[in-house]
This record gives structure tokens, sequence and C-alpha cells, in this order.
């Protein structure tokens, strides 16, 4: 796995071991990043966050920094990997949580864009809105589920479009009103 563009392009990206995280395609995380444009200077967080490709992906692609969560020990272990080994420390933090208690914890945490990969055999949609609960006014919740799952989200949000990719689906939300 590699960063797809930036700064770091091409630059490898080390993968978890164990059947817990299902790391995002290099097509998917194209498509996921294409699809957000210039996201130079914002805030990311990405919730669920397996090797931290998505936070590494972002902070090439421009962005000043980014949060990636993840319970999982050797996920975690593999986030801190990958931000030593590109000398990220100063761009992205690595959070050791599951992913509802950290929501909880940090209810008054809001980023400009939030990024959402589940676990696809453990979709949870009152999760998925408690995460999204942490885009800014104004920001973009992005959450890549199973093709055939459905998500409503609250009046809150307003569906900016549906991609397609093989077995996957990514929704991109914008979020209208602040609660």
């Amino acid at each position: 796995m590699r960063v797809i563009a930036g700064g770091l392009k091409g630059r490898q990206i080390s993968e978890a071991h164990g059947k817990r995280t299902h790391p995002m395609s290099e097509k998917v995380r194209g498509a996921l990043f294409n699809a957000l444009g210039d996201i130079d200077g914002l805030s990311v967080l990405d919730a669920f966050a397996g090797t931290g490709a998505v936070s590494v992906e972002a902070i090439s692609r421009g962005a000043a920094s980014a949060m990636a969560v993840d319970s999982d020990d050797e996920a975690h272990r593999c986030v801190t990997k990958n931000i030593r080994s590109m000398r990220l420390e100063k761009c992205i933090k690595a959070v050791r949580a599951n992913v509802s208690t950290w929501s909880e914890q940090n209810p008054d945490f809001f980023f400009d864009v939030v990024i959402c990969d589940p676990p696809y055999d453990d979709v949870k949609p009152e999760l998925l809105k408690k995460i999204a609960a942490h885009t800014k006014q104004g920001g973009v919740f992005v959450v890549s589920l199973p093709k055939s799952f459905e998500l409503e989200l609250s009046t809150l949000y307003s569906l900016l479009s549906t991609n397609y990719l093989g077995d996957a689906k990514l929704l991109f939300f914008r979020q209208t009103v602040h609660n």
C-alpha cells in the first residue's frame, strides 16, 4: 500500500497484521480524496483508522492536521509506525481508543473533514451518527460502507454524493447546521 498523491506520493504505508482491520484500498482512497478536492489547511478525523493511510494521505494532500482513532492494539502500533517513518508526529495524532468512547469523552472536538471506515461486518448506524457529530458546520462527513448498506443522518446533514466502488460505496454529507 502506498500514498497516492501529494508531497508523500509513492511512500509505502505499513499494514497492520491480523484480521481486525480492513485497509481502505488505494482505489477507494483515491476516489475519496479526488471527490473531496482541495483539503489544504483543513483538519481531518480518521475514525476506525486501521493503518492510518487516510490520515497520511490527507496530510500528503495538504491537510493541516489529522487525528487517527482506532481501538485495536495492532492497528495503533501500525499507525504510530507510519507516522514516525514519515516524520508526521507534528501533523497526525494517533489515539488508541474505542471510537464511541473517544466521541463521548471529546464532545467539543470538531473537524473540517470526518472520514469513517467502520468494520463492514459490524456497521452500527448510531455510532456513525455519533461520529458525524464531530463535523464542523459546513464540513464534510464521509463514510465508507458496504454497497447494500443504507444510512440516514439527521436533517443537520445533506447528502452531497454517493460513489460506488466495487462492493463498497462512499457517502459524502455536508454538515449544514450545528447543534
